[in-house]
């Protein structure tokens, strides 16, 4: 059965044989090794005691016998275990040089063309100005290093500054690449993203982050304190701005109490929390940083419906200067969404408010009618 999953003579064949072969020795090396050094003991202790009882040597020198050769079978372990240990570390080290070698896919241009204003940016055809704040996606298309077809084909979309534009689909559609790409994390392989009227591949990093806030699906916090975690979306932020933050995010009650409050201890990870209190955590800390543009990728999902409901209300007069985007798999969660983009297979299928995508987009309404009662999608 293993060599049918494995193959007969395929590389995870190679590497299973490989790794119970070192599995095995460093089973069998260290009963041999301690048996080794404990026989060694024994046979110091009862050669030498009759030494010892006809007046031969000393105590002292038996107990320092003992001692020379303990360091001795030791420094010979160590060795033992340095043999197998060092071409590991060999490989590895060749892994790490290889990344580290790696010239980086995403570029950032070393004398940035473009620029944002507060207010108002970028020339478009013209001459007029846009907003700042508004996300353009125009005919972008994108593949995988490799792969043989792209994960998205020619997605068109505009995201306005004051509305909130989600991103829905099947699983594997292409929704968190999609969102990937504004903040530049992959380069797109055909198209353009405007943040501002601008390109963003003529935006230097600095330019370019300092324009957004993302929550990711997973939701990351550092070992610190509440404020320390919050704080790393704004240096500057002060103790009202974070509790306004929490309030918004639903988080302030569970804060209040944790010993300590703001200063309450967060371990690496947050692990020291339930995973909606992190991810609120999260969603506060891009609230403190008050972005032109926020980036939800599913931040939402593990809330319970009435956080859900809260958070969203809240969510709307703070951000009403801003533009959010959100990725989501919970129809609820965005039913008042001034804008909706449904993707199918990396494709857009239908843009539109709910009501008119239940009427005009058969994935949408498929999506719907797959988690909602006719009565609430009514």
């Amino acid at each position: 059965q293993r060599r049918l999953i494995l193959g007969q003579n395929g590389p995870n064949q190679q590497l299973t044989a490989t790794s119970l072969a070192v599995g095995k020795l460093f089973a069998l090396m260290f009963p041999i090794v301690m048996l080794v050094l404990n026989a060694s003991s024994i046979a110091v202790l009862w050669f030498g005691a009759d030494r010892v009882d006809s007046g031969a040597i000393e105590v002292g020198t038996l107990t320092a016998f003992l001692t020379y050769l303990m360091q001795i079978l030791m420094s010979v372990m160590m060795a033992t275990f340095m043999l197998v240990m060092i071409p590991r570390a060999a490989v590895s080290a060749d892994r790490i040089g290889e990344v580290l070698a790696t010239t980086p896919s995403v570029v950032f241009p070393p004398a940035p063309s473009g620029a944002v204003t507060p207010a108002m940016t970028g020339p478009m055809g013209g001459g007029s100005s846009v907003p700042r704040g508004r996300v353009e996606l125009e005919d972008v298309t994108f593949a995988y290093s490799g792969a043989d077809d792209p994960v998205l084909h020619e997605v068109t979309f505009t995201a306005e500054p004051g509305e909130t534009t989600a991103i829905i689909g099947a699983t594997g559609s292409g929704k968190t690449t999609l969102l990937n790409l504004i903040p530049r994390l992959f380069d797109v392989t055909s198209g353009v993203v405007r943040i501002s009227g601008v390109d963003i591949r003529q935006l230097d990093a600095d330019s370019l982050w300092s324009q957004l806030a993302l929550v990711p699906q997973r939701s990351f916090l550092f070992s610190g304190t509440v404020a320390s975690n919050l704080r790393f979306a704004n240096e500057a932020a002060s103790e009202a701005d974070l509790w306004e933050a929490l309030e918004v995010a639903q988080a302030a009650d569970f804060v209040r109490e944790m010993p300590g409050g703001l200063d309450a201890s967060v371990t690496q990870g947050g692990t020291n929390v339930s995973g909606g209190q992190r991810q609120r955590l999260a969603i506060a800390r891009a609230l403190v940083r008050k972005p032109a543009v926020y980036l939800f990728d599913d931040s939402f999902s593990a809330l319970d419906t009435a956080t859900d409901a809260k958070l969203r209300a809240a969510l709307k007069p703070f951000t009403r200067d801003a533009a959010v985007i959100v990725v989501a798999q919970r129809v609820s969660s965005i039913t008042d969404a001034e804008k909706i983009v449904v993707l199918d297979d990396g494709a857009v299928v239908g843009i539109g408010r709910h009501d008119e995508l239940l009427e005009t987009c058969e994935t949408y309404a498929e999506i719907v009618a797959s988690q909602l009662s006719a009565e609430a999608s009514a």
